[in-house]
């Protein structure tokens, strides 16, 4: 079979058995991304993404390949979950930005997008991590320009994508350290192999249905990433320059005729102000974020293209001082009043007991998920619009849904700021550290400052055999997670919790919160506050029904 030219009806095909392939191999993803508690993983995260993805396709197909693609791209966009989500819809969206004119395309062009796909995504991540997604797609990219020169064919131009993503995915432990550590390949770019393995698929006109699901073999499924997630690595704390600069750009016609818009030229334009630097561009705004030591060049530069918008400068080394906690506005008259709010807050749990906490609090909405259910870029979105104030704050409460949120505020109309959560106490943290009476950068500042003060205690349960940091697991001990880092597993469930109190607990420490979820009994939650009054007299206890299923018990520690 030769095919020169690519229309968008096969295209669809392509995407739909890229989305079933991913989906019928989700858990050999998630099992190379296992770390051993029952966490939401790349698999599911992918499969979620690429499903909407499909979804948004069917419902606009046409021999149109641009009108798919974009409609591929918006898929993926709203239904993005997870870190690697983000990513692949970031892959997508510069896929369908570089074709959105055509009605069909040829091997060249096939390629290009390909490549343009990969300088999308590597934009959106603030530290690029090699070793990952984002090097399956390079690589595979970069042989389908080299063939495409030569090749009009596009199945063989498809094949050698393949071909290559494999390759790639077999070469990530040598770039990135924990994956050699643990000898497993990365999880997101097995993912990204096997959308691509459907492409090819689909591209041939044949169906991925009756194809076996990979197998995974007994020593991969007790293999684990023990560390942060690659991704998770893209996030850094470290400040150079002295203020942190936001804003937007509304594009202006004639400005544009002046001064024609290159995201690409903007971005390398802006990087000698500063560091930390994030531009978002579609077809009506630009958005920035930079540390800068001269935030009024960044301003002015920013003002060839269009007016400014949403600005915030906020000085890094000034000390925040003399914050006053007033009491918050009465929420229930707040609801009914009709002006629009100046704030709102956007949470994510589960567990009923989490919720009613949060909301008590200071949580306006709290989403639905976490642990075994990350929501989507288009659940935030939704509950952000949901609230109608004019500055909204997220809490993400898990690293993982991070990405996800800062694209959600990526596409809303609101300012919305991503304060970066990652446990349930840190969101509480945060949220105790809110006042209405500041202003939203003191409050950003603050909020973000709070969560560096509270340590996070969990105890789970194991569901597979594995050592990490040195500590031997078996499947089904319980294991003391102190800040997402595993320090005991036994069989049992009150002997581990003890040892993860004392790794938690100081001379400095005054409160420690208790969360008991659904697997709690009565006589252990009332063991864990005895031993905890008998062994740090000094300290003060609270306890909290939070209802949270798969951890028994989540602690605050301050």
């Amino acid at each position: 079979m030769t095919i020169r030219t690519l229309d968008g009806r096969r295209f669809a095909e392509m995407v739909f058995q890229g989305a079933a392939h991913l989906s019928n191999n989700a858990k050999a993803v998630d099992a190379l991304n296992v770390f051993p508690v029952p966490d939401g993983d790349t698999g599911t995260n992918m499969n979620l993404s690429m499903t909407s993805g499909a979804k948004e396709v069917k419902n606009n197909v046409s021999d149109h390949i641009g009108k798919v693609s974009s409609a591929l791209a918006k898929g993926l966009l709203m239904g993005a979950r997870g870190n690697s989500g983000v990513i692949l819809s970031q892959l997508f969206r510069g896929f369908a930005k570089a074709i959105e004119t055509k009605q069909e395309i040829n091997s060249s062009e096939f390629a290009a997008a390909l490549e343009a796909g990969v300088t999308t995504a590597y934009k959106a991540v603030m530290k690029p991590v090699e070793g990952t997604i984002l090097t399956v797609a390079k690589d595979a990219a970069k042989r389908a320009v080299e063939v495409a020169k030569k090749e009009q064919d596009i199945v063989v131009v498809m094949e050698e994508v393949v071909k290559e993503a494999k390759a790639s995915l077999q070469r990530t432990p040598k770039l990135l350290p924990v994956l050699k550590e643990v000898g497993v390949v990365d999880s997101g770019g097995q993912g990204l192999v096997y959308v691509y393995e459907g492409f090819l698929s689909g591209l041939k006109g044949e169906s991925v249905a009756d194809r076996k699901p990979a197998e995974i073999s007994m020593q991969e499924l007790v293999k684990a990433e023990h560390h942060k997630s690659a991704q998770s690595h893209i996030h850094t704390d470290e400040i150079e320059f002295g203020y942190c600069t936001e804003f937007m750009v509304r594009f202006e016609r004639d400005k544009l005729e002046k001064h024609p818009f290159s995201e690409e030229v903007f971005r390398q334009d802006l990087s000698r102000f500063g560091d930390s630097l994030l531009v978002i561009a579609d077809d009506e705004f630009v958005k920035v974020h930079i540390h800068s030591e001269q935030p009024g060049e960044v301003l002015t530069y920013g003002q060839r293209y269009g007016s400014l918008i949403n600005i915030k400068i906020e000085n890094m080394r000034e000390q925040h001082a003399n914050i006053v906690n007033e009491e918050r506005r009465d929420t229930g008259s707040a609801a009914n009043a009709k002006q629009k709010e100046k704030y709102g807050i956007v949470t994510v749990a589960m567990g009923a007991g989490v919720t009613e906490l949060l909301k008590s609090i200071g949580a306006h909405v709290v989403i639905e998920g976490g642990q075994t259910m990350n929501p989507s870029t288009e659940d935030i979105v939704k509950a952000i619009e949901s609230i109608g104030a004019e500055t909204v704050f997220v809490l993400p409460n898990n690293k993982n849904i991070i990405m996800t949120a800062q694209q959600a505020a990526s596409v809303v109309s609101q300012k919305v700021i991503v304060i970066p959560t990652k446990t349930i106490p840190q969101g509480m943290s945060a949220l105790l550290a809110f006042n209405p009476s500041l202003s939203e950068e003191q409050n950003e500042k603050a909020m973000t400052a709070a969560l560096s003060r509270v340590k996070t205690g969990q105890v789970t349960f194991a569901v597979r055999d594995t050592t990490i940091d040195g500590v031997k697991i078996e499947k089904d001990d319980y294991m003391g997670l102190a800040d997402n880092k595993i320090v005991v597993a036994e069989k049992d469930k009150l002997s581990v919790t003890k040892q993860l109190l004392h790794s938690l607990i100081d001379e400095d420490s005054e409160i420690v919160t208790m969360i008991y979820g659904q697997e709690a009994t009565e006589e252990e939650v009332e063991a864990i506050v005895s031993y905890i009054e008998e062994t740090y007299s000094d300290v003060e206890v609270e306890v909290h029904n939070g209802e949270q299923p798969l951890y028994p018990f989540i602690f605050s520690v301050e």
